[in-house]
C-alpha cells in the first residue's frame, strides 16, 4: 500500500520508476437520470508555459499514445463498473521529451451537459501511481494515492493531478480542482485547438 495524499500535497517520485501506471477509479451514486455516467481520463504534456506544444500534446480517447511513446492511454471505459482502475494512463519517464514539463492528468463527464450530469454524482474517486515492472505489468506497486473527497456538484471536469519536473526529478502534486465546461474548457486552458 502507497502513501495516501491529501489535496495540495506534492510528492517526488522515485529515480528507480522509469514506468509508472497511473489508474484512476470511481463509483456512481446511485442515479436514475436515464443515461450512463462515461467519465474519460486524459493528459495533457505541456511545456514551461503549461500549454501543450501542439494537439499531440492531448492523450485521450482520441489519441491513445503520446508519438514520444512517453504517455499511453490504455483505453476508453465506457462504465466504470467493477473494482479497481476504471481507466489508466502509462507514463515512461524515460521518453518524455526534454520540452515537456509536466503532465496535467484530468477526469471529464463526456456529454455532460446534455446528459445533466456533474462529478456530484460521483463518489469513490481516486487517482494512484504504481510502479510497474515492465511494460505488461497493468497492476503495478501502487507507490502514491490520492482520494478526491470534496463534493463537486456543478463541475464537469476535474483536474486529479500533475506530474511536474522539478530539476532532474519528477513529482507528483495532489490538485482535486474542479472546473465547468467539461473536457472542452480544460483543451481551452491547455492550448488545444477545439
Amino acid at each position: 500500500m502507497g502513501v495516501n495524499l491529501s489535496k495540495g500535497q506534492r510528492v517526488k517520485l522515485g529515480k528507480d520508476m522509469p514506468l509508472a501506471l497511473i489508474g484512476l477509479g470511481w463509483d456512481v451514486n446511485k442515479y436514475d437520470g436515464g443515461n450512463d455516467f462515461d467519465l474519460d481520463a486524459s493528459a495533457f504534456l505541456l511545456d514551461s508555459n503549461g500549454k501543450v506544444r501542439n494537439d499531440s500534446d492531448f492523450i485521450f480517447y482520441g489519441n491513445l499514445k503520446h508519438s514520444s511513446g512517453a504517455v499511453c492511454h490504455t483505453g476508453d471505459n465506457r462504465t466504470g463498473e467493477g473494482d479497481g482502475d476504471d481507466e489508466v494512463l502509462i507514463i515512461d519517464f524515460r521518453k518524455i521529451p526534454s520540452d515537456i514539463q509536466k503532465i496535467a492528468i484530468t477526469v471529464t463527464i463526456y456529454e455532460a451537459k446534455e446528459r445533466n450530469q456533474n462529478f456530484g454524482q460521483i463518489s469513490n474517486a481516486y487517482v494512484r501511481v504504481a510502479r510497474m515492472a515492465n511494460e505488461n505489468d497493468l497492476t503495478g506497486i501502487e507507490e502514491l494515492r490520492f482520494d478526491l473527497v470534496e463534493d463537486f456538484s456543478i463541475e464537469t471536469a476535474l483536474v486529479v493531478c500533475e506530474i511536474y519536473r522539478n530539476g532532474s526529478d519528477w513529482k507528483f502534486n495532489a490538485v482535486g480542482a474542479g472546473y465547468q465546461g467539461g473536457l472542452e474548457a480544460l483543451c481551452r486552458t491547455y492550448g488545444v485547438n477545439v
